[in-house]
């Protein structure tokens, strides 16, 4: 009788025992996984129901365990929704503290410098992780959509490589590159050389795009932008083929002389001063580079086909380089 006593009293401390050591082991046990995962927690979903999902896809066995250990450590209410992969080797407790922390698969978006704001958006609504909301009629309005109506989108998005989670929309993206641009633009406007040919913090974005279209080289573009503030600051024309070939609608990849005739907004051989708009997305370089142009006198250049590019001071040795570097040193194909 003493001993079926003892056993009566020792039996539940045993199983509380067992019970304990189970739920501690259950935590520290990695979870049933030979490869890499992905798992979706759904927004509003409590412990319990996620706890049951990850059992219902075999990661864990036990998802009262699960929802004890959140309760226990007061987590029951921090899991955020989102995208997760769940590697081998995590335990539960590693999951919950994953949730808990939201981090979350992450994508990227690469926006190149130079890059305009069409092909910008053709990237955006191609990406099989972004949410479109954005109809391809509707671009051109999308500065409405950030409390800018009326402006025209060009130049105003920063070009950059983006991280964001699954079903982040288009207008997020386009929301934080607008805002970096915005705050690239005015650090590099409070930071200008004075007595420049610019009026504003817009005329800088629109001289950056053309610096970011004229050249890829680092060292050249505070040149290139010498060269265009000085043409503004004399009251000569820019004459700067990027700004002809961004006027064009159907751009066939070669600029003839009939295209530099042709006035539009964008023919800076047309028109004084600057385009319009900017005419692509500029990068951090040649917003510095528009504001801060080197202390040089050219007032022309001409590529060597190497990339690079020969400045001049007068026409006359802008002419020699044009022949020597355009035409083959065939000075009678150079015209008047």
């Amino acid at each position: 009788m003493r001993r079926l006593l003892l056993v009566v009293l020792l039996l539940p401390l045993v199983i509380a025992g067992w019970l304990i050591w189970d739920y501690h082991r259950f935590l520290q046990t990695p979870v049933n996984l030979a490869d890499a995962t992905e798992f979706q927690v759904p927004a509003g979903a409590s412990l319990r129901r996620v706890g049951q999902e990850l059992a219902a896809a075999g990661i864990i066995s036990k998802p009262h365990y699960w929802e004890i250990q959140g309760r226990l450590s007061e987590q029951d209410q921090g899991i955020r929704a989102g995208e997760y992969l769940i590697h081998p080797g995590q335990t539960p407790a590693d999951l919950l503290a994953l949730f808990i922390r939201g981090r979350t698969i992450q994508y990227s978006l690469t926006i190149p410098e130079g890059w305009t704001f069409l092909q910008m958006m053709r990237a955006i609504a191609a990406h099989e992780k972004i949410r479109n909301t954005l109809d391809p009629d509707d671009y051109m309005n999308v500065m409405s959509h950030l409390g800018r109506p009326g402006e025209h989108p060009e130049g105003w998005f920063f070009p950059d490589t983006y991280l964001f989670p699954r079903h982040t929309t288009d207008m997020d993206i386009l929301r934080i590159a607008h805002q970096r641009m915005q705050r690239e633009l005015d650090l590099a406007w409070e930071n200008r050389q004075e007595d420049l040919p610019l009026s504003n913090a817009y005329e800088a974005l629109i001289m950056a795009s053309i610096v970011e279209k004229e050249t890829g080289h680092p060292e050249e573009r505070t040149q290139v932008s010498a060269v265009f503030n000085e043409r503004l600051r004399r009251g000569m024309r820019l004459q700067t083929d990027p700004t002809v070939i961004y006027g064009i609608e159907h751009f066939d990849g070669r600029i003839r002389r009939r295209d530099l005739r042709a006035d539009h907004p964008y023919n800076t051989y047309t028109r004084d001063g600057l385009p319009p708009t900017p005419i692509a997305l500029p990068g951090v370089a040649s917003l510095r580079a528009a504001v801060n142009p080197a202390d040089a006198r050219a007032l022309f250049f001409v590529s060597r086909g190497d990339g690079t590019h020969h400045f001049s001071e007068t026409y006359q040795e802008h002419r020699r380089a044009v022949i020597k570097y355009q035409l083959g040193g065939d000075a009678s194909r150079y015209g008047r």
